[in-house]
């Protein structure tokens, strides 16, 4: 059974997610907070197995409820369930440590699979957020950059949200080869990190 913790200022959004939530087989609410700076009471005191964080809450926003959960050393995953899809939220949100973004008129099946998903190491990202967050470099006119065949495989990994042992796993190379070829992506499609990667081959069709 994956627990969460369902953290939301409205009171009848944290119902009515727990009653979503509570009705799966493998899933089930073990805390609520009102605020961040309850959340990281919460979190700390009943370690869930995920975090599903709304960003905008009075007093303590939902970006340094992050924030304090990550420097407090709690493993769970933060999935963000918010209302705004605007860049500069979404990057801050990442930035301070959330694993996935969700915008909060998704179907209530999606907000299940990206809880699972972000249990499974993964990285749930709601798609209408995936463009603002583009890096202007890989939209240039030239078209997308000529990747090898390994490369783009190793990118469709990547934004399946798989680790570098995983994808050497699947591809049957060694995890050091695996990190040569991110590097070469990285460069060519404009990137520094995983994130963005996964954001580029979404949005150019590699995933």
């Amino acid at each position: 059974m994956t627990t969460v913790v369902v953290v939301d200022d409205h009171r009848l959004v944290r119902a009515g997610l727990r009653t979503i939530i509570d009705a799966s087989d493998d899933l089930s609410v073990v805390g609520e907070a009102a605020d961040g700076a309850e959340a990281v009471g919460v979190v700390l005191d009943v370690r869930p197995d995920v975090v599903l964080m709304d960003l905008s809450m009075p007093g303590v926003d939902g970006v340094e409820a992050i924030r304090r959960l990550k420097a407090a050393g709690v493993p769970a995953p933060v999935v963000v369930l918010t209302s705004f899809a605007e860049a500069e939220r979404v990057r801050a949100a990442l930035e301070a440590g959330a694993v996935g973004y969700l915008l909060k008129d998704s179907e209530p099946r999606d907000v299940l699979d990206a809880v699972r998903a972000a249990s499974a190491g993964h990285a749930p990202l709601d798609p209408r957020v995936t463009r603002a967050l583009l890096p202007s470099t890989s939209r240039d006119a030239a078209g997308s950059p000529a990747l090898s065949g390994r490369e783009r495989e190793v990118l469709a990994q990547v934004a399946r949200g798989l680790a570098n042992k995983q994808i050497a796993r699947s591809l049957g190379i060694s995890e050091r080869t695996v990190k040569v070829h991110l590097g070469n992506v990285f460069r060519q499609i404009g990137v520094g990190d995983r994130t963005s990667a996964a954001l580029w081959a979404r949005d150019h069709g590699v995933a």
